[in-house]
């Protein structure tokens, strides 16, 4: 039985497993390695915060997103259907690790993140 998102370790097994798939993923990989050359060194421990802070409301992100999707978009279009295919990696990671009410909370806010910045990002 899969146990529900508790703290900080959790945080860090999701963004991690996620991320390992997004780096070789064929829809919006490119986006990450090609386009933004994410150094993922730097990159995982903000997302740890952010998802961190999203989820127990820690305080501890400190970073505009919106920005840097707004900087990405500038150098390679996004679209709806990366944004699509971003969640659908995220709530399937999410659903293979986790199970219980924070699990769904997560989905649901990375839903509701995810539609925000795609309206301002790309419309």
């Amino acid at each position: 039985m899969k146990r529900d998102i508790h703290n900080r370790t959790d945080i860090i097994r999701l963004v991690d497993a996620f991320y390992e798939k997004i780096k070789t993923d064929a829809i919006i990989g490119f986006l990450f390695n090609d386009v933004a050359k994410v150094n993922w060194q730097n990159h995982l421990p903000k997302m740890y915060d952010f998802w961190e802070n999203v989820l127990f409301f820690t305080g501890n992100f400190d970073g505009n997103p919106m920005q840097k999707h707004k900087e990405l978009h500038s150098k390679c279009p996004l679209s709806h259907t990366h944004f699509e295919h971003w969640n659908i990696v995220f709530r399937q990671t999410v659903d293979e690790l986790f199970e219980g009410e924070k699990a769904e909370e997560i989905k649901r806010r990375a839903k509701n993140i995810s539609d925000v910045i795609m309206y301002k990002t790309i419309n």
